[in-house]
């Protein structure tokens, strides 16, 4: 049964996904280049697929070891916390879940873009279409959460700073 937190607006949210997404800069330069010094890799194209997959690996510890303390350093520049629905912080295998069902917001326009071999400003589009169109379904969530935290049984709450 859910706690009453408040949930952090939409554009809140939003804000701190795409702040994330800028902080994620430096953990892909930094994993991209231990990456290419450890095997390596002269051309960008080589092991192509092996680095995505530690890229994959490389954002679940990331993630997973963040949430689980209760925000990313983006969260909390935008006071939010996800907690699981009782209101305590999440166990690693909670934020394992809900890391894996994040992918939810890459995943279905990714494999159309594959499916249909999609060039790069087409595949842009796609992914960004898909990514308003996820936002927006938080609206249809009774608590207006992001669905992937209703499937991972998390919830994200506003944790600002009482005003004066």
């Amino acid at each position: 049964m859910p706690l009453n937190y408040p949930t952090p607006s939409l554009p809140r949210r939003m804000a701190c996904w795409l702040y994330e997404g800028m902080l994620l800069f430096g953990v892909v330069f930094i994993a991209g280049y231990l990456f290419g010094t450890l095997s390596q890799t002269k051309n960008a194209m080589d092991n192509r697929h092996a680095l995505q997959a530690f890229l994959f690996v490389v954002f679940g510890i990331y993630f997973v070891w963040l949430w689980s303390k209760g925000q990313t350093l983006a969260m909390k520049t935008w006071h939010i916390r996800v907690l699981d629905l009782s209101g305590r912080p999440l166990t690693q295998g909670r934020a394992l879940l809900r890391y894996l069902w994040s992918w939810l917001w890459f995943m279905p326009p990714l494999g159309v873009s594959w499916v249909f071999a999609l060039t790069g400003g087409e595949a842009f589009v796609i992914i960004m279409g898909w990514v308003a169109i996820w936002a927006i379904l938080s609206r249809f969530h009774p608590r207006q959460q992001f669905w992937h935290d209703a499937l991972a049984g998390t919830q994200l709450v506003d944790v600002s700073p009482p005003k004066p």
